[in-house]
């Protein structure tokens, strides 16, 4: 008998050589005519001639967060905030993104920056977008009410990495209520008991540079007693520095 399974088989061998062969004859710089089908009338009657026809590396499909090291455009002046609607245009990709800015160092952590820079300020902004393998060129835009774009940064790509950590820096700031050697009674810090059981293994410093502890809360309104490493003063100010990891704006969109 005939071995159907067989004869499928080799069918599928013969497929994937006919196209590993065809894969294989095709070098660099070797001039091919691509005949595309079902392609909509728009592109064809639009003012643009040109028609850019490009190959993606393996993932390079999927989204990801995407960090783009950028260097403020010396003659733009205008006020960008965080999370705002922006063009980027990264490589042979253009697309419409809600960045983070966030502070380039060499650390494991970056403080996110709430506007972008001034005029040749470096920093780097986060935001979702395909992956890109290579390096490539990126630019960023504003996109003005009439249609037009402003140039608004250059750089490149830096890396499309989701773990790269952005962190939001908020200060709580409280003063001394009484005093007595290295303790105090801090008030305006917290207002609620449950705050202070919260935060109590944070360290707490103060505008001299004292730091301290905080020991319990006193009372039902947020006053707590801290114990600090010297005697501070009444006029000082005892501040607590919190930190939260910002993530961007899922928004992504083909321009």
């Amino acid at each position: 008998g005939r071995n159907t399974d067989g004869e499928e088989s080799s069918g599928i061998n013969a497929e994937y050589g006919r196209q590993a062969t065809a894969e294989k004859t095709l070098g660099a710089g070797t001039h091919v005519d691509i005949y595309l089908s079902d392609v909509p009338l728009s592109i064809k009657s639009s003012s643009s001639s040109c028609l850019t026809l490009y190959a993606l590396l393996p993932h390079e499909q999927r989204l990801s967060v995407q960090h783009l090291a950028q260097s403020r455009h010396p003659l733009s002046d205008q006020v960008v905030k965080g999370k705002e609607q922006l063009l980027a245009q990264v490589g042979f990709r253009r697309y419409v993104i809600r960045p983070v800015f966030s502070q380039h160092t060499k650390s494991n952590k970056h403080k996110m920056e709430r506007f972008m820079p001034a005029a040749g300020g470096n920093f780097v902004a986060s935001y979702y977008a395909p992956i890109s393998l290579s390096d490539s060129p990126g630019l960023l835009f504003k996109l003005e009410q009439d249609g037009s774009v402003t140039l608004l940064s250059t750089g490149s790509l830096l890396s499309c990495d989701p773990d790269r950590v952005v962190c939001k820096r908020v200060m709580l700031s409280g003063h001394p209520y009484k005093i007595h050697k290295r303790s105090a009674v801090v008030r305006y810090l917290f207002h609620n008991r449950e705050d202070i059981a919260y935060f109590r293994p944070v360290q707490v410093r103060t505008k001299h540079g004292r730091r301290g502890h905080i020991k319990e809360a006193l009372g039902t309104h947020g006053h707590c007693k801290v114990t600090f490493d010297k005697p501070i003063q009444q006029s000082d100010t005892v501040m607590l520095p919190l930190y939260k990891r910002i993530f961007p704006k899922w928004h992504f969109q083909y321009f």
